[in-house]
């Protein structure tokens, strides 16, 4: 099991590297994170999960399934969430206060986690947060852990500063259960000569019995960020340039992870930059008419109506689409208290949100190829006419599109912005199984994992 001093400190880039690791090593293995809390999902056959989890199944070369990521807690608010329970919306789960989920929640994650556990050879447990949140009450690590009775490996993000502390903190307050199954620490994110770190690694080995199972140094990679917010180094100095709206409650925002690479793209929350853009995407959301005002209070709205009226491309994916039309009517609640708000009226219809969840595959003729993406929505976009206008709606330069993925495709990306990309991700899992096997005693992994 990968747990984590602090939220960021590596876990998930871990977990994908040691998947790809020990697939490449020839074991059976797979991905699984109790529970995950995260706007970014991706929908496979059975249900929806975490983005990440259906990126390290990917490491693993296997096919993505809700067992991976049992429960998904996507917040709405402050102080509301949705919860996916076993790939679909759970109302009962999501009206509970936090504190009366637990069990409902444990027994989709025990199950799932012993189902995978017959079916492989080795299942690769993602933690959450921290253990050591003393305050809470933990099942996702310590009651996990403890259940699987797995060897974990405790990861700090050494560039923040204050790694050690962190560990020892870490191994400290956690439950004697979970301190006794601490096998090994992982600095992560180094950058310099990992000889000076001595004697801080040999004097924590004393001090807590945690072997040091390896230093990673910062690495260079394309997989995107946890909340999909992603622009890494190497893009095109030349091209449209393309602004994507950074919504508050911006969802499936890993989906843009190529759009980079093929223009000049930039996530922002500044008109100016709209005002600049040949491209405007707006992209998901799940809180839709929370994300349009705050637009309006930006003054976001009318710089993305002014590059319409300019000719420039407006294109609304999934929630972003919801907004391109005359209102978003919510008369149950489903997304908000407010019953009707006031779209950006450049398309002809209207949001109609359903108590219903659509979570499904699907494919969409886009620029001319057919595109298998994926929908995950509450709201069925209807025309003047009463009638559903279906997934695309397209008038000269503004086009609106329910279907996520659309921009993962290298022959869109070619046909809108004019230049071919190769995907990097396959690249991406090698470069973390290589840093596995430069930088991670792999006779530790393996005594650790009997595989």
């Amino acid at each position: 099991m990968v747990l984590g001093c602090t939220s960021s400190a590596g876990k998930s880039l871990l977990t994908a590297a040691l998947c790809r690791w020990f697939a490449r090593e020839g074991v059976d293995v797979v991905p699984f994170k109790a529970q995950n809390m995260s706007n970014n999902a991706r929908v496979v056959a059975d249900g929806e999960i975490g983005v990440a989890q259906w990126l390290q199944a990917k490491a693993a070369g296997v096919e993505p399934t809700v067992a991976m990521n049992p429960v998904l807690v996507k917040p709405e608010d402050d102080t509301r969430s949705q919860v996916i329970v076993l790939g679909r919306r759970d109302d009962v789960v999501s009206s509970l206060p936090w504190e009366e989920r637990h069990d409902l929640m444990w027994e989709a994650m025990r199950s799932s986690f012993d189902d995978l556990r017959t079916r492989h050879d080795l299942v690769v447990i993602e933690g959450a947060g921290s253990p050591a949140e003393i305050n809470l009450r933990d099942q996702v690590n310590n009651r996990m852990v403890a259940h699987a009775d797995a060897a974990a490996l405790l990861v700090s993000d050494i560039d923040r500063g204050g790694s050690f502390a962190h560990l020892f903190g870490t191994w400290s307050l956690v439950p004697d259960g979970t301190r006794d199954r601490l096998a090994g620490f992982v600095l992560n994110r180094f950058r310099g000569d990992a000889a000076l770190l001595t004697p801080g690694p040999e004097r924590l080995t004393e001090l807590t019995g945690m072997a040091h199972a390896g230093t990673v140094p910062m690495l260079r990679h394309e997989l995107p960020d946890e909340e999909g917010a992603t622009i890494r180094g190497g893009g095109p100095g030349d091209g449209p340039r393309v602004a994507i709206v950074r919504f508050p409650y911006g969802s499936n925002l890993d989906e843009f992870r190529l759009v980079p690479l093929a223009a000049r793209a930039v996530w922002t929350d500044d008109p100016a930059e709209i005002e600049r853009a040949d491209w405007v995407v707006l992209p998901g959301s799940k809180h839709v008419a929370a994300d349009v005002a705050w637009m309006r209070a930006r003054g976001l709205d009318s710089a993305t109506r002014a590059a319409a009226t300019d000719g420039r491309r407006v294109l609304g994916v999934c929630g972003g689409a919801m907004m391109l039309g005359r209102s978003i009517l919510d008369p149950y609640g489903v997304e908000s208290p407010v019953p009707n708000v006031a779209g950006l009226d450049l398309l002809p219809f209207a949001t109609h949100m359903s108590p219903d969840k659509l979570v499904t595959p699907t494919t969409v003729a886009v620029a001319g190829v057919e595109v298998r993406g994926y929908e995950i929505r509450h709201g069925r976009l209807i025309g003047d006419d009463g009638s559903d206008v279906g997934t695309v709606v397209d008038r000269g330069n503004v086009t609106a599109m329910t279907v996520h993925g659309v921009l993962e495709d290298p022959v869109v990306l070619e046909r809108w912005f004019g230049r071919r990309v190769t995907d990097p991700l396959p690249a991406t899992f090698d470069v973390l199984a290589d840093a596995v096997a430069d930088h991670l005693d792999a006779e530790l992994l393996h005594r650790l994992t009997r595989c």
